[in-house]
This record gives C-alpha cells, structure tokens and sequence, in this order.
C-alpha cells in the first residue's frame, strides 16, 4: 500500500500572533476583568512596567510572573525591580493603576530582522558574527 503524498509547506502553515504595540498604554481598571486582561498582557510584555499600588507606592520593574487564586487577594504578580532590588510580590488587590513603559526593548530584535542584519553585513564584506546584540 502506497503513502499519501504529504505536502510539507501545507503542513507549516501556522495562524501567527499579531503584536499589540503597548508602548506608554496606561489600561483602565475599572473591573476585575480588565484588570486580569491587563496584567496577562503585562506577563507578555517584553519591557517594564510601573505599578502604581493602592497604598501611593509606585513599583518599576519587569512582571515575569502572575498567580491567579480565588480572589484579587489571593492573586499576586512577581516583579523584578528595574532598581535591581529582590524580586517583589503584589497582591492584585493592592493595584492601582499600570503603565507599559515607553520603550520595548525588544522590539525590532526578532529573528527575521537579525538574520536580515548578518546577510546585510556579509554581503557588504564585514564581519558578521553569530551572537546576541545588546537589548540596551
């Protein structure tokens, strides 16, 4: 019994992710629901975000973590302070407000844009090296 002729570019076709540019957003915050869409953007965001708590504390730093429970107190977010400090944990019950930093570091870094860059180089006869530019 013969196989199925498989085409392989019609198995590699993927839905891609569109990404939101939230740059500066300062999200409202007005019901838990947007709170939570909030913060999982936040989990997604590739720069800092300053958290503004209820308490008047204003935090800085990367979210890298969210922990849903049962209610906004029992949910936190871990950040690492952008100051350097230990990492943080923040009840959602205690935010206030939220604000994407202005700049994503990470923007223009993606892999289609480094590989874009090295042929760039190569073809202009300068030397293109394999490894990471700095985000900064």
């Amino acid at each position: 019994m013969t196989e199925p002729i498989v085409n392989p570019d019609a198995l590699e076709v993927a839905p891609g992710s569109v990404h939101e540019r939230l740059q500066g957003w300062v999200p409202e915050l007005a019901s838990e629901g947007e709170l939570h869409q909030a913060l999982d953007k936040a989990l997604d965001y590739r720069g800092d975000v300053t958290v503004t708590c209820k308490d008047g504390r204003v935090l800085d730093g990367y979210i890298y973590d969210c922990r849903r429970g049962t209610t906004l107190a029992d949910s936190l977010v871990r950040m690492l302070p952008s100051d350097g400090s230990s990492r943080i944990n923040i009840p959602y019950s205690e935010i206030a407000a939220l604000k994407f930093s202005d700049r994503d570091p990470a923007a223009g870094k993606s892999w289609e844009a480094w590989v874009r860059k090295y042929w760039e180089k190569k073809a202009a006869g300068q030397t293109a090296e394999i490894k990471p530019e700095s985000l900064d």
